[in-house]
């Protein structure tokens, strides 16, 4: 099989609903690359926030082992960097001789930028470790007002933070509307790359783009706000959730600061979303058409993919981070390869995490590591074969993000069981509740489907080298010890 051309385009906290055809959400570049490629509809990442599934993408290794567990660029950091040893994909294929083009979104490391990892970085240069000595010195000289003025609409008061913007119309900018944006800067410069570069040179290459949106805020131009009619969108079904049989901080979450948001404001946050995530379906369109143009589209894998997701208003929450509910956890994916790819067209419903794609481009790239992924290649199902064995569960691992929590989630197509070492856990049946609308942890009609859960958690732990074995009194609450799966 000849190398093929790789071309990546990860966008940020979208969710992986909004580009089901039968969804609100106008995304017609998406749709077409489904109906030419395939369509992975069950694929989630290991951790609800950027740099650990960025880094989870590039490594093919779960947190606990590629360690970067929250955002590198904050004081909070658990780790600034990847742990010593650990390898990217990228490195890898610049060495076979791949060339490598990067713009937009790195987030992986502190003091490591994409080109000391073997990219060709095409933005203008960037300093990496570029945070704040101190992050509290950045509210030194904000003033305090003792009495918070009138709320703005799609803001959310916080005393002594700023207010949380959670979206705004823009004006219109340009021919497009969205050339203000940094993410069209961003893609301009990929199709600059493809028109120019992409076929100078006979060898094999992997193009990286990396937009910021749809992450929040929700700022879009007035033209893509108005595709939508906020008043005719329905409140998601989960919305109604009161969180009472919730840990008390998604309940914290949503009472201190989402329940602002009136219903109304809801409905309208959800259509800045949606006009957000159609701004990069627009993006995702004039890269498509210029790979068109270069003649190679024929022989380049394109990848769609999100890092995390968002809430937007499901269970009254919104942003990503501790909750442990679908929408923040699983995220869109389509793959085309016309010269590559079997049946056009299909969906595959199996379990796929962000880890698999590094062992993807390996074998695609006929390159052979020492480093043991935690995923596995996709390449079976890109050429129509299904894996003789395949996972048939998914776990995820969260430190926390900027505050520290200890949550292990762990689910299949009909159950998830989420262990909170902060609060009491979870159970959902999700063939009954796919909304995960009521916590049946304590229902003992789930018992036995539990410990078999829980035991896939633990062989998962310690497969991966996840450090949550600790048998001291206080911290040892999982309902079943690891010998449920690890004794003899």
């Amino acid at each position: 099989m000849l190398q093929p051309n790789i071309l990546i385009f990860m966008t940020d906290q979208q969710q992986a609903d909004v580009i089901q055809p039968d969804h609100p959400c106008l995304t017609p570049h998406a749709e077409r690359l489904a109906n030419e490629g395939m369509s992975f509809t069950s694929t989630y990442c290991p951790t609800a926030h950027c740099c650990p599934s960025r880094a989870t993408f590039m490594t093919g290794l779960y947190p606990s082992r590629h360690g970067i567990h929250n955002n590198v660029n904050t004081q909070t950091a658990i780790n600034y960097d990847l742990h010593e040893g650990v390898e990217t994909f990228s490195q890898h294929l610049k060495a076979a001789g791949y060339r490598m083009p990067f713009t937009g979104k790195w987030h992986v490391s502190a003091h490591e930028s994409a080109a000391d990892r073997g990219w060709d970085v095409l933005d203008p240069p960037y300093k990496a470790g570029s945070f704040p000595a101190r992050d509290v010195d950045r509210w030194a000289h904000v003033p305090f007002d003792e009495e918070m003025p009138p709320r703005r609409p799609g803001h959310v008061q916080r005393p002594g933070w700023g207010d949380f913007e959670v979206y705004r119309t823009l004006q219109d900018t340009g021919e497009r509307a969205y050339e203000g944006l940094n993410d069209f800067q961003v893609t301009q410069r990929a199709i600059h790359w493809l028109r120019t570069e992409a076929a100078q040179e006979d060898s094999p290459w992997m193009l990286w783009i990396g937009t910021i949106g749809p992450h929040d805020p929700f700022n879009v131009p007035a033209r893509y706000r108005d595709l939508y009619d906020a008043s005719q969108i329905d409140l998601p079904a989960s919305y109604a959730d009161t969180l009472a049989d919730k840990p008390a901080i998604y309940q914290r979450q949503r009472r201190q600061l989402w329940d602002q948001l009136t219903p109304e404001e809801v409905q309208e946050s959800i259509a800045h979303y949606w006009a957000y995530c159609t701004i990069q379906d627009a993006m995702l369109g004039e890269v498509l058409a210029a790979l068109d143009d270069t003649g190679q589209a024929d022989d380049t894998l394109v990848i769609f993919l999100s890092d995390h997701g968002d809430y937007c208003g499901a269970h009254g929450l919104y942003l990503k981070g501790v909750p442990a509910f679908r929408e923040a956890y699983h995220v869109p994916c389509i793959a085309r390869w016309p010269n590559g790819l079997a049946n056009p067209g299909r969906q595959e419903d199996s379990l796929i995490s962000l880890a698999d794609f590094a062992p993807t481009f390996l074998e695609l790239a006929g390159i052979e590591t020492s480093q043991r992924p935690t995923g596995a290649s996709l390449l079976p199902f890109l050429e129509g074969r299904r894996p003789d064995a395949w996972r048939e569960f998914l776990c995820t691992q969260l430190n926390g993000v900027e505050l520290y929590y200890t949550q292990r989630a762990v689910f299949d197509h009909r159950h998830k069981y989420v262990f909170n070492g902060f609060d009491f856990d979870e159970f959902y049946d999700l063939e009954k509740d796919p909304s995960e609308m009521t916590n049946r942890i304590d229902d003992p009609a789930y018992e036995a489907t539990r410990q078999r859960l829980i035991r896939n958690l633990w062989e998962f732990a310690a497969q991966e080298d996840d450090h949550i074995f600790n048998p001291y009194g206080t911290v040892a609450l999982m309902p079943y010890g690891p010998a449920i799966a690890l004794g003899p």
